[in-house]
């Protein structure tokens, strides 16, 4: 109980002294801004007020989450921009820039009325309390007759103690009060809204499944190496010792020996298994994105397909392995229903970053009417999805037929 109350004193004497310099500094930086605003240094010199700015609603924060007890929340958005007037601009249009000046404008005319009310009926009630004590060692005879009752009786002392215990609760009460009125003050304007809680929701959410999505994909990227590595090695060797098996049979007459005839068959269901399970590899993640990148085994993949593909990848930089592994299986799959369902001759793969955005485009000149909502290219719209990207599939009667992706690749 005491120190709950001596916290609530300690964060009100606080408000005394942060409340005017903080509507001194709103008030001065807030006339230099707006004297600003009208010249080429407005942004820049508003980003930095406002930074400092930040950092002082970050203490009040902390001392109103102290009393409160609870933390109090960032309500900021990232500010984004390649150069300072950008960034300000951003800062300048965002809603808990304007709640931050607002407390720090309030929080001298509240921080003076709450911290005057508690500090001053702390300081009477430790005053009632030590009184009989301080006068007992200092006396002083001059009091007036009440006072020297009190102060110089032991039954004055005994009802002055009585007094002031009996006035410790309402006190202490009425300084946590004051101090919760003034931090809850502070932490409707300083904390985040229920837009801004909701949108750092999204944003949180949204960086959780991409995490998600990273890690699937390096763990599909650890499993093909597994299978690459190991599965297709020993079915190669296996391979290999059945052919030194067979060479040996034929070495030694055995030619027509039935055995070796289930040796030759042992090999066939080796190869196909082998061939199987390299298809079942590049299904997984395709070992050429490891090697070579996108534009490579876009390259490979169309020199695999029975008609004529053109690729055309710009620079695309460093892209992130899921954003990758997403614009080769849309590729592979618009290819596949071309092959299967379109009868197409030529198709045209085009590759575009423009800035944090890859464009994935492919043309085929088929007799269209594919199905958006069939299971390969919905299963493809829901990879794109998961990236936060987008879709589209154009494909009239009589074609041609337009896939076209668009993947964010910032990492």
């Amino acid at each position: 109980m005491f120190t709950r109350a001596a916290r609530a004193l300690a964060h009100l004497l606080a408000g005394l002294v942060i409340g005017p310099a903080s509507f001194g500094w709103a008030v001065l930086t807030t006339a230099a801004s707006g004297l600003l605003s009208f010249t080429y240094l407005g942004p820049p010199v508003f980003l930095l007020v406002t930074w400092v700015s930040r950092r002082i609603a970050r203490l009040e924060r902390l001392r109103a989450g102290w009393v409160l007890r609870r933390p109090i929340s960032d309500p900021y958005e990232p500010v984004t921009g390649r150069n300072p007037w950008t960034r300000g601009r951003a800062v300048l249009r965002e809603p808990a820039t304007w709640r931050d000046l607002a407390w720090l404008l309030l929080s001298f005319p509240v921080g003076v009325a709450t911290g005057v009310v508690g500090v001053v009926a702390g300081l009477v009630e430790l005053g009632v309390l030590l009184a009989p004590a301080w006068l007992w060692a200092v006396p002083n005879p001059r009091l007036y007759p009440v006072a020297d009752w009190l102060f110089n009786t032991v039954a004055g002392r005994f009802a002055l103690s009585l007094v002031g215990l009996a006035a410790w609760w309402p006190v202490r009460w009425l300084v946590v009060a004051v101090s919760r009125v003034q931090a809850s003050i502070a932490a409707r304007l300083l904390e985040a809204g229920p837009r801004a809680r909701l949108r750092q929701q999204v944003s949180a959410l949204r960086e959780t499944r991409l995490r998600v999505v990273d890690a699937q994909a390096a763990e599909l990227r650890r499993i093909e190496r597994d299978l690459h590595d190991g599965a297709q090695a020993r079915i190669v060797a296996a391979g290999m010792t059945l052919a030194l098996a067979d060479r040996k049979l034929r070495a030694a007459g055995l030619a027509e020996d039935p055995a070796r005839a289930d040796v030759l068959t042992a090999r066939r269901q080796l190869e196909d298994a082998l061939a199987e399970l390299r298809r079942l590899v590049r299904g997984i993640y395709p070992p050429i994105l490891t090697d070579r990148g996108l534009a490579a085994a876009l390259t490979a993949l169309a020199g695999d397909a029975p008609f004529s593909v053109v690729v055309d990848a710009g620079d695309l930089g460093e892209l992130p392995p899921a954003v990758e592994a997403a614009a080769y299986f849309v590729v592979a799959e618009a290819l596949a229903n071309a092959v299967k369902h379109a009868s197409a001759d030529e198709c045209a793969v085009s590759l575009r970053r423009s800035g944090e955005v890859l464009s994935v485009s492919v043309r085929d000149d088929g007799r269209g009417g594919a199905d958006p909502s069939g299971s390969g290219l919905d299963g493809l719209r829901r990879r794109v999805e998961a990236l936060d990207g987008t879709m589209e599939v154009t494909s009239p009667p009589g074609g041609p037929t337009t896939v076209l992706a668009e993947l964010p690749c910032a990492s």
